[in-house]
């Protein structure tokens, strides 16, 4: 049920992409077109790509099509391969998308007390939005890590998945 989620989540991520096509496509055309790019536009940009690039973290790890080194991992069993696994999740992945998730949320919170908005005059408001990002993320990806350490504990033990 908690992958489910994750990959509705992850699917929402994906179709950002495809609205940062269109924005990108508008932004090229009144540019080169037009000679008139626009702030918001360019930094709308960014902002859906740091969005589905934080959302799609946790979809990548629940489909497993996360980056991993394969030298050894093809060569190992299923029951290795999943202690491996449980052993990066525990050692590496929960303590770092735990501690950016804490120390994300002042940051969050400051930019929102503070009004917080782009640099530049035209630029777009709200900065906290885009900065709430980063918790929601890293929290969906502390789920999908719980998740993924729940299945490869069950492998690693020798049980079905």
């Amino acid at each position: 049920m908690l992958d489910a989620f994750i990959c509705r989540i992850g699917r929402f991520a994906a179709w950002l992409n495809a609205l940062l096509v269109a924005v990108v496509l508008v932004q090229v055309v009144l540019r080169y077109g037009f000679h008139r790019g626009l702030v918001p536009l360019e930094e709308l940009m960014w902002h859906l790509y740091a969005t589905a690039f934080m959302l799609g973290l946790s979809y990548a790890l629940v489909r497993d099509a996360h980056v991993r080194v394969d030298l050894l991992h093809g060569r190992w069993s299923p029951r290795r391969r999943a202690t491996v696994e449980v052993l990066g999740i525990l050692l590496l992945l929960l303590p770092f998308a735990a501690t950016l998730f804490h120390q994300s949320l002042d940051w969050v919170a400051s930019a929102y007390r503070l009004g917080e908005s782009s640099e530049n005059p035209t630029g777009l408001p709200y900065r906290w939005v885009i900065k709430a990002v980063i918790p929601i993320g890293f929290g969906l990806l502390l789920l999908a890590a719980l998740s993924r350490l729940w299945r490869q504990l069950r492998v690693a033990m020798g049980r079905t998945v």
